[in-house]
């Protein structure tokens, strides 16, 4: 435990998910030259990445990532703190089942009618990804919808194949139509950002390497006691009012989460602290809130441009609804002919009875789905096998098991925008094959947040004493979250300690954009 130095620098971090956490953590390096308190309004820390508990008698493992499931190989800085807690990510082999029929359904485990149908849109669209790129200031800001009119595409290529793809990977939900084209271009071809490479025969490559992350709840649990015996001072269930900002400092207010009558007395009670940097890495709708009348016109704009949507997660174990929704297994009328040796390769191995193999599974045995509402078409309704997808499930039923009975698998059902609930089919679930629900509150990645948000952070970073981090800065990713709030502990003075070029290079690009401001690898610090 450090010993009390009035020369360290008091820092206030408000939001102790994987921002507020990785900020504290980078700072607490420096314990002759920081002194931290991390506040948040919950019980626990972590934010959205959540487990929740499972009945390992029925459903085969003890508990359940419910928010944040995994990531790709990209997520350099997640795995970095994973491991530094020993706790490992787990390769798996991912599947993914996108509509419902012969004339919606498409996978990337082999062709099908529908890849077949659009074989040349999706050749067109390889040659479109090139455009975006080489015209990246005007086509990356202007919306999907409007790039794949401008390219001509069909409306049915775009609801079927485009917009689903989008809204799946990089968690874009019904906002797709409105996310800019660069988004797409990266999906495929950013070296910081790609989840896989795009296939001029499938759109999709077979079977791509990711990641499933460990027990999150056990693992912030750790991070947070090591951050407390560091001398970091976490403060939970705990409320924070701004009360000054200037020059010499910030003031606020921390009180306890009211939840009953009988804690206002402490609220009244509450006295004001005083500390030299503010690090905002709670939602921006949410800072916006909290800097109040404190707010200068720069944040109140940039802050006011983040749209947020409200979704709900329900868990369950209904096999009958989520069979009636998606393609779960097999079916010779969901293929295409197998007119080249990849293909019947391809189709060979989707044949097979499902077998769990170390990294995934043999056979046809989707762990992502997402279908498109017949009445609304470029609105969507997402899932996840969480069975297939996440490893403790295939280290608790053993490698070659077949996959369990239908009734035995966990899935989650996601519902996009609670003001579009009469789009929402949930009250076809059974309820009492409910496991729980959790409501998500998600900014959407509009083209609008790409031309006022991002490029208006640096503006706003590092003025009044405040800096600004969360996933929100940039794009819906838990990596993204950890760089955010890395970065924002650099500009405060505390030293990168690089582990990885790729990660190096991450951050570096992340402070430029974010920040504008250059990160100096001598040392790996400023």
């Amino acid at each position: 435990m450090p010993q009390p130095n009035e020369s360290r620098k008091r820092v206030a971090i408000i939001g102790a998910g994987a921002a507020g956490m990785s900020c504290a953590s980078t700072l607490a390096k420096h314990p002759d030259k920081f002194d931290v308190s991390l506040f948040d309004v919950a019980s626990y820390t972590g934010g959205q990445a959540t487990s929740i508990s499972l009945d390992d008698s029925r459903y085969g493992a003890s508990w359940l990532n419910d928010g944040v499931q995994g990531g790709s190989p990209i997520f350099r800085h997640t795995f970095n703190f994973f491991r530094r807690y020993g706790y490992e990510p787990q390769i798996v082999k991912l599947q993914v089942a996108f509509g419902k029929g012969p004339e919606s359904f498409w996978t990337n485990m082999f062709p099908s009618p529908l890849v077949d149908r659009f074989s040349g849109e999706i050749k067109k669209l390889g040659r479109a990804l090139k455009w975006i790129k080489r015209l990246m200031p005007v086509l990356g800001v202007m919306p999907v919808r409007v790039i794949l009119s401008l390219f001509r595409f069909s409306t049915e290529f775009r609801n079927k194949m485009v917009l689903p793809l989008l809204a799946l990977f990089l968690g874009t939900g019904n906002q797709t139509p409105n996310v800019p084209g660069a988004l797409l271009e990266r999906l495929f071809d950013d070296r910081n950002m790609r989840l896989w490479d795009y296939d001029p025969d499938t759109l999709l490559p077979n079977q791509p390497t990711m990641y499933t992350f460990p027990n999150l709840s056990d693992f912030y649990r750790d991070w947070a006691q090591d951050l407390g015996a560091k001398g970091v001072h976490l403060r939970l269930k705990t409320r924070v009012d701004i009360i000054k900002r200037d020059k010499d400092g910030v003031s606020l207010r921390p009180r306890p989460a009211v939840e009953t009558e009988s804690d206002t007395s402490a609220v009244a009670d509450a006295t004001t602290e005083e500390f030299d940097e503010l690090v905002l890495c709670c939602p921006a709708d949410e800072a916006k809130t909290l800097l109040g009348e404190h707010a200068t016109w720069r944040e109140k704009y940039v802050l006011g441009g983040v749209k947020f949507f409200d979704d709900v997660t329900i868990t369950h174990s209904d096999s009958n609804y989520f069979n009636s929704i998606f393609e779960t297994r097999y079916k010779t009328d969901l293929a295409a002919k197998a007119s080249t040796q990849s293909r019947q390769d391809q189709l060979a191995s989707a044949q097979q009875t499902p077998r769990i193999r170390k990294d995934g599974w043999e056979g046809f045995a989707p762990m992502y789905y997402i279908h498109s509402y017949k009445s609304e078409p470029d609105k969507i309704e997402m899932g996840f096998d969480c069975t297939n997808y996440q490893h403790q499930f295939r280290e608790s039923f053993g490698e070659n098991a077949v996959t369990p009975e239908p009734d035995r698998h966990v899935y989650q059902s996601i519902f996009l925008n609670k003001d579009q609930k009469h789009l929402w089919t949930w009250d076809g679930i059974d309820e009492s094959k409910i496991i729980g629900r959790k409501w998500w509150h998600q900014f959407g990645h509009r083209w609008q947040h790409y031309v006022r948000v991002v490029p208006g952070m640096m503006f706003i970073n590092g003025k009044n004493r405040t800096l600004y981090a969360g996933a929100w800065t940039m794009v819906n990713m838990h990596e993204i979250a950890c760089v955010s709030g890395i970065a924002a502990a650099y500009r405060l003075g505390a030293e990168y300690e690089a582990f990885d070029d790729f990660a190096e290079d991450f951050l570096a690009k992340y402070l430029l954009l974010s920040h504008g401001v250059r990160y100096k690898r001598s040392n790996g610090c400023s």
